[in-house]
């Protein structure tokens, strides 16, 4: 885990979050839009300002400077999970107070509700090496098919960005630029679906704590 909460430029992080007592984060297509918004105009060393502003600009990221690179990220209906890399002093915890503030904010606006929606801080775990990067890629993308989550409408996760190489909100190239094709990265993935899905290979470890 980290220490102390202190996090590296360059370094690589395993986010994770869920709903207090693992209640919905996100109960229609709505909110998944809103979080995926929130993904992205969170991600600023620049003040946020005025959201409506932003959410109504026709290109609100035109000069944005990022806090993190997002690697990877899959949105199920009670928790989310992050690959980050971080890019400013102080990137990651800036960037998930933001985003975790931000969307409870939303949220308890919406479905007019008080207090916590996340089950108190998040959880952080450092990528310490490459094999432990491609395998744990794998896991977040397809993060919904490993819990049996299926392809609800609710659900949003890098997969289809990384198979289809397109572009979207993901710093893909440290995954894909170690396999020669795409086919060979899905197949690379979907193997190890199948390994994570058996137990015999197990990411789950910042679930269990």
């Amino acid at each position: 885990m980290v220490r102390n909460g202190i996090f590296a430029n360059g370094e690589f992080y395993h986010v994770f979050n869920q709903g207090v007592d693992k209640r919905p984060i996100v109960t229609n297509i709505g909110d998944s839009n809103r979080f995926m918004e929130s993904l992205v105009i969170f991600n600023r060393i620049e003040p946020v300002g005025n959201l409506r502003d932003i959410l109504e600009a026709k290109e609100p990221n035109q000069s944005r400077r990022p806090l993190v690179n997002i690697i990877c990220y899959c949105l199920n209906p009670n928790h989310f999970h992050f690959i980050l890399e971080q890019v400013a002093t102080n990137g990651v915890s800036e960037f998930l107070r933001r985003l975790t503030g931000g969307y409870s904010r939303y949220f308890n606006k919406i479905y007019k509700r008080r207090g916590a929606l996340f089950q108190g801080a998040y959880k952080v775990k450092l990528v310490s090496d490459n094999d432990y990067l491609l395998h744990l890629s794998s896991y977040v993308n397809l993060n919904n098919q490993v819990h049996g989550l299926g392809q609800s409408g609710l659900i949003r996760s890098s997969w289809q960005e990384y198979i289809s190489n397109a572009n979207g909100i993901c710093k893909k190239g440290i995954v894909l630029d170690q396999f020669k094709t795409l086919e060979e990265f899905r197949k690379f993935s979907l193997d190890n679906l199948v390994f994570m899905k058996s137990k015999r290979v197990d990411y789950k470890d910042l679930e269990s704590e």
